[in-house]
């Protein structure tokens, strides 16, 4: 009889320790190791800041910005297995520091949602149109926790320590801004 033996990867817990194998190689002076970190967190990062921001410009600055620090402050990362919210961390403490320097809103352009799309995703121009409306009603608070739980993949606790919030809080939070996205999409 033979058998075969499967073994559950599961897909965060990849990309966490090809994160953290890359944030090392770059403490260690690799500085290439950033591509690959890009790679897996473009997408996620963009959301996220614009999600802050709300300008396409100001954000692909921002995230530029957040990979260089990251270059920069690798050897300072301790490795806890979350690597995402150490990043997030950087993004958002350049997003805010950018919003005290000066205030503008613009709307997201065509390019702008397709980068936090890839193209198997299924998402079409109707459903964007749909989204960003939606996105648009909550505060921004409970878009940078929708984005960051939806399009970032971080759970729930590390929004919460991130935020330094309790977990009920924003679970709550969370919960909340899903139903006005529902009830919004809904009207249409």
């Amino acid at each position: 009889m033979f058998f075969m033996m499967t073994l559950d990867v599961d897909p965060e817990q990849n990309k966490n320790k090809t994160l953290e194998k890359n944030l090392r190689k770059i403490a260690k002076g690799d500085n290439n190791a950033i591509g690959e970190i890009y790679e897996l967190t473009q997408h996620a990062l963009y959301g996220y800041i614009l999600s802050i921001l709300k300008n396409p410009e100001d954000a692909m600055d921002v995230m530029q910005d957040t990979y260089i620090k990251i270059c920069q402050s690798a050897s300072l990362y301790k490795s806890q297995g979350k690597p995402m919210a150490w990043i997030y961390t950087i993004a958002r403490n350049l997003s805010l520091m950018k919003l005290r320097g000066q205030s503008r809103f613009t709307d997201m352009e065509d390019f702008e949602w397709d980068m936090l799309t890839t193209g198997d995703s299924g998402f079409g121009v109707e459903d964007r149109i749909v989204l960003e409306a939606a996105l648009s009603e909550l505060s921004e608070e409970e878009s940078q926790i929708v984005m960051l739980h939806a399009v970032g993949g971080m759970k729930h606790r590390e929004i919460a320590d991130m935020y330094d919030m309790p977990l009920a809080t924003v679970l709550s939070k969370y919960n909340r801004a899903i139903k006005k996205l529902q009830k919004i999409i809904e009207k249409g």
